[in-house]
């Protein structure tokens, strides 16, 4: 082809000319005649590569103008023939090496839909190229295979050609099976890979998902994969996923409906429903069951509905019924079968085979099998919900109940030999079969099995126990159970006679089970029978064996019942034993004994005597209850001695009796309120003036708002200014502020200044009647 050459083009076609096999000289060339005509450059081209055939950087840059053009132009122009004419040379010339040219090439020859060409193209690359730079030509065969016009032998043929090349893309050839309908082949490939351990999915899908597809092909496409073993697949996929176990039954259970096998569909179903270990895929299969069958009743209602008379005699009148049947049993066993998932979840939860058993409560047979099953099953030392012992107990309440007493007692008899976790369940059932010997009016029995059960085990039996593997049963400390004890006591005082209940009580305390409430039990039993120091011994044996606070009970009743029975006889006794009631006694209890102490010997001994108790109590009961102490003190000497008593108690309590500030301040001012009432004006002040000694403004206001209010009552200004004084002196002790306290006292004396005006109004509004009104007025008028 003949080209112009202009003037700038010259110098190029000069150094072409003189070494037409350099490279560096077309190139330039090439790229100052980027704006020149199409032509023009495929003639420069033309004449480049035929001096450099083997260049691939000039074969590249043509191909791909070449291809750029044609793209834009229709498939039947004339410029893609050009354009893979082209291609077939370079490929010819030595670019059949090279990947890129074949890329080029292929997506062209797809683009102008020359699926024949292409395929046959893509397939001399593969022969062509190593097998290391494959992977830049197949997903051009992948797409291929995708186009709408490929026919759908080439797409199999190149799917199953790329899995020899890549298997980890058998999620690519499964699903255009899928697509194409190929049931059974894509059913098999979904096995093959899911069989194979060493298989690598290349697009992260799982086995469990590749498992659920194959589940589904086969359940909904049971003609198409006839002859596969779908029970086998299927059944193994629930051993290997078990989480998937729902939704695999009802797959199998599915392809057996749609094929028509009914009866191997409900036993599927049924294994489902049975082995099922979670609630949720309980809930799949019983409701894919449900479905089943309620389909199976409307098919069978349709049918008979439909059937002619002339047909009659062909119709199975049973089956319908049959199927209405099914499906009545299936509702109603829905509790039994999610209970059974539940046992199978924790078979030794007993809370829920007690639920189980209820479910058959109107079966008797069923009712008692479910708890002998339960007791096979339950082991005590893994149980939960509810304690073991309660399977027995149900058991043999059921057989009497019944009226089977013999069978009653073989259950009880052998729940005794059972290896429960604690002494106390085992208690629990000896107690109960001793009820119900009572019911069934045996007490003798019912005593013989208490006795037997506190009776301590042999000396052979015990060698056993130490010589036996896996710890010490429960049998070995079932003597020691406070609970069979108590069952014994009871039984004892309503069957037995005086002498062997006390028999049990002292059996109690010599094992260490007493409690307090039965020692004050056995205690009472004896006073009922007026055995009175048989329960004093058993008082005094309770206050040695408890400390506080748990004998606070014993010894409340102790000296009560002591006292009573013996305050006038046996004074002497009494003391001794309120002594060492306080001497044990805690610092806490020791006020209340004390004043108990005090009114035994007011109603029983001397004045004296409790005088001497109560001031014995000042001094030995803690600082915080010695002003209660002082104040029942002080009520009991005025109302025995007198005033003149009372003074000398007061005067123990404010002078030694350690008492605290605050509390010293309160019998102060009670002291000074007696002697008030005694006329003696001047002792009242100085017990105010003693207790302003410890006693400050701000700790005590009410303290000195009292003072105040006597001095205004019995003071003059002298004492009152004294009072002032005193109190400035406290604030000053006590670090308190006492700026502008000279204001105050000044506001205050005019205060006690106005005072009398104030109470000669009041008594003028008063009736003269009054004793204490005119004795008042009468101090402020001396004022």
């Amino acid at each position: 082809m003949e080209i112009e050459v202009s003037a700038d083009d010259v110098a190029y076609e000069e150094d072409v000319l003189r070494d037409p096999f350099r490279l560096s000289g077309w190139l330039p060339y090439l790229s100052s005649l980027r704006a020149a005509p199409p032509a023009k450059r495929s003639a420069i081209y033309e004449r480049a590569l035929r001096a450099l055939p083997g260049s691939f950087k000039l074969w590249h840059a043509y191909l791909t103008e070449l291809a750029d053009a044609a793209r834009a132009l229709p498939v039947t122009h004339r410029a893609h023939a050009e354009a893979n004419a082209a291609f077939e040379r370079a490929l010819a010339a030595g670019m059949a090496r090279m990947p890129r040219v074949w890329h080029m090439y292929a997506a062209s020859l797809l683009d102008q839909r020359l699926l024949t060409r292409a395929r046959r193209a893509l397939d001399r690359a593969l022969r062509s190229l190593p097998v290391t730079q494959h992977h830049r030509v197949w997903p051009l065969l992948l797409r291929l295979a995708s186009l709408q016009g490929c026919p759908a032998e080439t797409a199999l043929a190149v799917h199953r050609r790329h899995l020899q090349f890549d298997p980890g893309h058998a999620e690519d050839l499964v699903a255009f099976l899928v697509s194409d309908g190929r049931w059974r082949d894509a059913a098999e490939h979904l096995a093959a890979a899911i069989n194979d351990d060493g298989f690598v999915f290349v697009k992260g899908t799982t086995k469990r998902q590749l498992l659920l597809d194959l589940c589904g092909l086969l359940a909904q496409h049971p003609e198409e994969v006839a002859g596969m073993p779908v029970d086998a697949i299927l059944r193994g996929g629930i051993r290997a996923f078990r989480d998937e176990a729902g939704a695999l039954w009802t797959c199998l259970a599915g392809h057996y409906a749609r094929t028509g096998l009914h009866g191997k569909a409900r036993d599927v179903f049924e294994d489902g429903v049975t082995t099922a270990t979670n609630v949720k895929d309980f809930r799949m299969v019983f409701d894919a069951y449900l479905h089943f069958e309620h389909a199976l009743a409307a098919a069978e209602l349709s049918q008979s509905d439909t059937v002619g008379i002339q047909d009659f005699w062909l119709a199975d009148r049973d089956c319908t019924d049959l199927t209405m049947a099914r499906l009545e049993r299936l509702l109603e066993r829905r509790p039994e079968l999610l209970n059974g998932v539940l046992l199978r979840q924790n078979p030794h939860d007993v809370q829920a085979w007690h639920e189980r058993a209820k479910i058959f409560d109107k079966d008797p047979a069923r009712y008692a099998a479910t708890y002998v099953e339960a007791l096979r099953t339950v082991d005590p030392a893994k149980a939960t919900g509810k304690p073991p012992l309660t399977l027995w107990l149900a058991l043999a309440k059921m057989c009497e109940d019944r009226g089977r007493v013999e069978c009653a007692r073989d259950v009880f008899q052998r729940a005794t030999q059972a290896n429960f976790t604690a002494a106390d369940h085992l208690a629990a059932v000896c107690c109960e079969w001793a009820n119900m010997e009572v019911r069934q009016q045996n007490p003798d029995r019912a005593m013989d099995i208490i006795r037997q059960a506190t009776s301590e085990p042999s000396v052979e039996v015990t060698r056993h126990a130490a010589a036996g593997v896996g710890g010490e049963p429960v049998q070995m400390n079932l003597h020691r159970s406070l609970k069979l004890w108590i069952m014994y006591v009871d039984l004892t005082k309503t069957h037995g006679s005086l002498e062997s209940t006390c028999a049990v009580y002292d059996r109690m305390h010599d094992l260490g089970l007493a409690t307090p409430l039965l020692v004050l039990d056995h205690a009472t039993l004896l006073e009922e029978h007026e055995r009175f120091e048989d329960a004093f011994r058993v008082y005094e044996r309770g206050v040695r064996s408890f400390r506080y606070p748990h004998d606070e009970a014993i010894w409340e009743a102790y000296l009560t019942k002591f006292a009573q029975r013996h305050g006038r006889s046996r004074p002497e006794r009494v003391r001794d034993l309120f002594e060492g009631a306080v001497l044990q006694a805690p610092p806490e209890r020791k006020k209340a004994l004390y004043l108990k102490h005090a009114r035994f010997e007011e109603e029983f001994g001397l004045a004296g005597r409790a005088m001497k108790v109560y001031e014995d109590a000042a001094t030995a009961v803690p600082a915080g209850d010695r002003l209660g102490v002082y104040e029942v003190y002080v009520a009991r000497a005025t109302e025995l001695y007198g005033a003149l008593k009372a003074r000398d108690v007061y005067c123990q309590a404010i002078s030694g009796g350690g008492l605290p500030d605050e509390d010293a301040t309160t019998m102060c001012v009670r002291f000074a309120d007696l002697e008030i009432g005694l006329g003696e004006v001047a002792r009242a002040r100085a017990l105010y003036v003693y207790a302003a000694s410890f006693t400050g403004p701000e700790v005590r206001p009410e303290f000195w708002k009292r003072w105040n209010n006597f001095e205004v009552l019995h003071g003059d200004e002298s004492t009152f200014r004294e009072m002032l004084r005193v109190k400035r002196t406290a604030a000053a002790s006590a670090g308190e502020c006492v700026i502008g306290s000279a204001g105050a006292a000044v506001a205050e004396m005019d205060d006690f200044r106005a005072a009398p005006k104030r109470l000669l109004r009041a008594c003028a509004g008063q009736q003269l009647g009054g004793a204490s009104i005119a004795q008042q007025c009468k101090r402020t008028r001396m004022v």
